[in-house]
């Protein structure tokens, strides 16, 4: 019986590490992506490698995180992706490493973000000119 308890123990933190390891990680890349953004740098291949590198070698990360968990995050060799200036597009697919789904998804929010801006602005001049 206190095996069963210390098991679920076991699991609930190593859970709560995980999830603590995984929004550190998902602000390092929101935040190496965001200079890319600012600068309006579109998201290529050889972008999402060099953000995924810089992002798995961040000092503070792994000063954070033991070596197993830094470990989870690590892009299987044996999923290849291309290393080339074309855009990204994973097109329908949902099984990303950790750090490519989270560049894609600041840079995605960075595009809904402008096209409300624009949208926004048009609205503006519309009812100053309109109205």
């Amino acid at each position: 019986m206190n095996d069963l308890i210390t098991d679920s123990t076991d699991h609930a933190l190593a859970a709560l590490r995980y999830q603590t390891a995984a929004r550190d990680l998902e602000r390092i890349v929101r935040n190496i992506a965001a200079r890319y953004i600012v600068q309006e740098v579109p998201l290529t291949w050889r972008l999402l490698h060099a953000i995924e590198a810089e992002a798995l070698a961040d000092l503070g990360f792994a000063s954070r995180h033991d070596a197993l968990m830094l470990g989870l995050f690590q892009r299987p060799s044996g999923l290849p992706y291309p290393e080339t200036d074309e855009a990204v597009d994973f097109g329908t697919s949902t099984a990303l490493p950790a750090v490519f789904a989270f560049a894609v998804s600041a840079y995605e929010e960075a595009a809904r973000r402008a096209a409300q801006a624009s949208q926004n602005t048009a609205l503006r001049h519309a009812r100053a000119w309109g109205d």
